[in-house]
């Protein structure tokens, strides 16, 4: 009886020794694993998947006519997401094309005015040649009268009425004159007042574009790709100028941000392949590249920095933050705010 219990202890005594150097065979391999690993490789699980999200605003204020996306709805660039009562704004519209027409017309009639002023003017230049050419041959005509009443052929009553024509033609060449220059002067006001028309439909035209512009943010589309956030519109609300609306998740454009220790990041390059795997997809790998590698440390970039210039210092390791980018087709699984962990082999 006590042969048997001497063999049972005996095994049970191997069976235990076996397991316990089998446990520190096993610890010393992983130990050994572990101290290759950290020897080669620089990881963190500090890491994020990161995203454009953008907010969608409105460009004007109104009435909500319709709304065109659900929460977290898949879209496209250029897709309506909603459309805003227009009917104000398409008065608005009406209303600068009429002031447009009306300044055109004001011009088409200012410029026939410039036309007939400058056809008056050719008349009156024509009138100054006329009573030039008359007013110079009873010129003439005085003369020969003077010479036949100092030869006492003519009475001063004769002569008197050869001067008084005279008299008279040089009064009709001086008002042809002066006539000419009104009809000058005219002229330059008119081209001065069809100058400030011009002006004017500048800024009839301006008013109109501006009124389209404001007519066409009435329909607000997707800004590019990707997928709608959380719905808190509904029809018939008012929003007002520069309202954020919804949020737009770029779904094309996803990186990663993973910040590494400050003893970590030596030896890290531009274009380093790194390893990425994320805690939703526990048997999945994804492949990226080192993209950028920030400047300062994340602590620099808060709102309220550290500083260290007064009281007690105790030294915390920093880290800084590392822009890792997706190799093509590799993100499409993943959504922003996803944990990653992050796994770069070392530089030899």
């Amino acid at each position: 009886m006590e042969s048997k219990q001497n063999t049972f202890s005996g095994f049970a005594n191997k069976l235990i020794f076996g397991i316990a150097l089998l446990a520190m065979g096993i610890a010393v391999f992983y130990f050994l694993r572990y101290m290759a690993y950290i020897n080669s490789y620089e990881d963190t699980n500090d890491a994020q998947v990161e995203s454009y999200i953008n907010p969608v605003s409105a460009r004007v204020g109104g009435f909500i006519n319709r709304v065109f996306f659900e929460e977290h709805q898949k879209i496209k660039r250029g897709d309506t997401l909603l459309v805003l009562d227009n009917r104000e704004y398409f008065q608005k519209v009406k209303e600068a094309e009429a002031l447009l027409e009306d300044t055109e017309a004001q011009l088409g009639i200012l410029a026939a005015g410039i036309n007939s002023a400058k056809t008056a003017t050719l008349v009156t230049k024509d009138q100054i040649n006329a009573a030039k050419a008359k007013l110079w041959q009873q010129e003439q005509e005085v003369g020969r009268f003077k010479n036949l009443l100092k030869a006492e052929a003519v009475t001063m009553s004769d002569f008197e009425v050869v001067q008084t024509k005279y008299n008279v033609l040089q009064s009709d060449y001086s008002a042809a004159n002066n006539s000419l220059k009104t009809n000058n002067s005219k002229i330059l006001e008119l081209e001065a007042r069809y100058k400030s028309l011009v002006a004017v439909r500048k800024r009839a035209e301006a008013m109109l574009d501006l009124a389209k512009l404001n007519l066409s943010y009435t329909v607000i589309t997707s800004p590019y790709s990707g997928f709608t956030g959380r719905k808190a519109i509904l029809e018939g609300q008012q929003i007002q100028p520069g309202q954020p609306l919804l949020s737009v998740v770029n779904s094309n454009l996803k990186w990663v941000i993973a910040n590494f220790k400050e003893t970590q990041v030596e030896g890290m390059f531009m274009g380093q392949a790194v390893q990425i795997e994320a805690d939703a997809f526990p048997d999945e790998s994804f492949h990226g590249r080192i993209d950028a590698i920030a400047a300062s440390t994340g602590s620099k970039f808060s709102l309220l920095p550290t500083d260290n210039s007064t009281g007690n210092f105790v030294k915390i390791v920093q880290r800084i933050p590392v822009k890792i980018t997706f190799e093509e087709g590799e993100a499409d699984k993943l959504k922003a705010g996803m944990n990653v962990k992050v796994i770069v082999k070392k530089r030899d």
